[in-house]
């Protein structure tokens, strides 16, 4: 359970939340006093996560780390998928994993093992706070094939290629996608004998005279789950029901999140006295990363990973303060340019934040509490405080925060330290790392690049010596080789170079 202020420290505007299910926002209050309950569908580890499926994760810590500014504790879980999510997230297709190991001759194990790492690499580069605990559906099929059966009798029907639920036999089916016709589900497996157009797997058989590398025996057969099942399942086993608040991507809220929600109704046996139940208070999505040919898909091929913007020299956390640029239930537009000015704004950030680090009398701005800056901050930046407070309580409205940081940072004739404890406190909902990173760290290797940083260094002190024996052709002649090789010569500046930046 990660830590918090403590209640008395909580900030003044009341947090508004945007919930899916109602079209509406609503004062956010837990089931459990000062502690709040959140599950984020997470990865299926089958290839590397695309910066498109990233911006969910920052959506998710920028919500966690509102929570904690508002005084509560949280507890939150990002679950892990190594079998049951097909090739069409419309529960069509081959098993994504199975499809991959096929693919790729290699064991399926070693391709989650792998996959799941590089996952949990791409967090931690964008300063995303660990969850409380991943769960890893493999490690649940039993607990599923429990939850399958209690529901089975009066929602299930099996057909030759598994147990199928019966969408009908719960009410308000599809309330949070906002209610469609049959027409609608033309995206959903058209499997012969299912009675509905929106029914959905609970259990595929596997086929016959075929084995799986995942596969388990079950009431229904030899098999593997489906996907909409393990998250239900993970969501009880490690939060209850209800819990506070359900997160993913804006395309869960059509089929996957209605699914985990019918069987959430039919587990918990209250179709009828509860047919509001849904298992969770809030779900929450986050829109889209679009590029100018349309969203990101893995699916699709030729998608661009956190791993690939570090390799043309970006920064993970330019990535990050350019999806804070935007409202998570915004379309966020990806091009070189928006990227590269989130990059220079990032730098911006640091330089500024550094100078003021350079300027300081040592108070210790890392520990700084909210009480702490209310009795001790300077009045004029007090309505910054406020202001800062009312945005990202509203829900999480980061785009409205950002500015105010830039003020803090810019503003004059007030103590440098109590500039750095309201940084300080901003970066705590922003995850921008803006007090410890540095210039330099920002400086990032391209991996094309065709000249070491030692090589640059050794070039520049050569133009140095030039330019103190007044050679100013051959000191030209230098840096217009270091500018043919990727270099940016800052004169006058203390870093001295840096990369151009050249993004396709």
């Amino acid at each position: 359970m990660a830590g918090a202020m403590s209640q008395d420290q909580h900030s003044d505007a009341p947090l508004r939340l945007f919930n899916s299910l109602t079209r509406s926002f609503e004062p956010f209050s837990p089931i459990e006093p000062n502690h709040a309950r959140v599950y984020s569908c997470g990865p299926t580890v089958y290839n590397y996560a695309h910066i498109g499926n990233l911006r969910a994760y920052v959506f998710v810590d920028t919500l966690r780390r509102t929570l904690l500014w508002k005084g509560l504790d949280v507890t939150q879980i990002i679950n892990i998928t190594d079998v049951g999510h097909l090739t069409s997230d419309a529960d069509a297709g081959d098993d994504k994993m199975e499809a991959a190991a096929r693919a790729s001759a290699k064991s399926i194990w070693d391709i989650a093992a792998h996959y799941t790492e590089a996952f949990k690499a791409n967090i931690a580069d964008l300063n995303i706070m660990a969850p409380s605990e991943w769960t890893v559906a493999t490690d649940y099929v039993p607990q599923m094939i429990e939850f399958a059966q209690k529901i089975a009798d009066a929602h299930c029907y099996e057909l030759e290629s598994g147990l199928y639920f019966d969408s009908s036999t719960v009410p308000n089916y599809g309330a949070l996608a906002g209610g469609r016709d049959d027409a609608a589900y033309a995206r959903i497996d058209p499997v012969a004998g299912k009675r509905n157009p929106s029914d959905f797997a609970i259990w595929r058989k596997s086929p016959p005279g075929e084995q799986r590398q995942m596969e388990w025996d079950s009431p229904w057969g030899k098999g593997a789950p489906g996907w909409h099942l393990e998250c239900s399942v993970m969501s009880q086993a490690r939060l209850g029901q209800p819990f506070d608040i359900h997160t993913g991507g804006i395309d869960h809220r059509e089929i996957h999140h209605p699914n985990e929600i019918a069987q959430n109704q039919a587990y918990c046996g209250c179709t009828d006295a509860q047919p509001d139940f849904t298992g969770a208070r809030w779900w929450m999505h986050n829109n889209f990363l679009v590029d100018r040919q349309g969203k990101m898909s893995k699916s699709k091929g030729g998608f661009t990973t956190l791993f690939s913007l570090v390799d043309a020299g970006v920064h993970p956390i330019a990535y990050r303060l350019l999806c804070l640029g935007a409202h998570y239930r915004s379309e966020l537009e990806f091009s070189a340019d928006n990227l590269a000015a989130a990059l220079t704004r990032l730098k911006r950030l640091v330089m500024g934040v550094e100078g003021l680090k350079g300027r300081a009398e040592g108070i210790t701005w890392q520990s700084v509490t909210l009480d702490y800056l209310r009795a001790n901050l300077h009045p004029k930046l007090v309505p910054l405080l406020e202001q800062f407070d009312a945005a990202i309580a509203d829900d999480l409205m980061t785009p409205r925060a950002l500015p105010l940081l830039e003020e803090a940072i810019a503003m004059k004739k007030v103590p440098v330290d109590e500039k750095l404890c309201l940084i300080a406190a901003f970066d705590q909902a922003l995850g921008l790392r803006l007090l410890d990173l540095t210039r330099a760290e920002l400086r990032v290797r391209p991996k094309d690049a065709q000249i070491t940083p030692e090589e640059i260094e050794a070039e520049l002190e050569r133009r140095t010596a030039a330019r103190a024996e007044k050679d100013f052709a051959l000191s030209d002649e230098i840096r217009d080789a270091l500018i043919a090789r990727g270099v940016e010569v800052m004169d006058g500046d203390p870093l001295r170079w840096d990369w151009r930046l050249t993004l396709a």
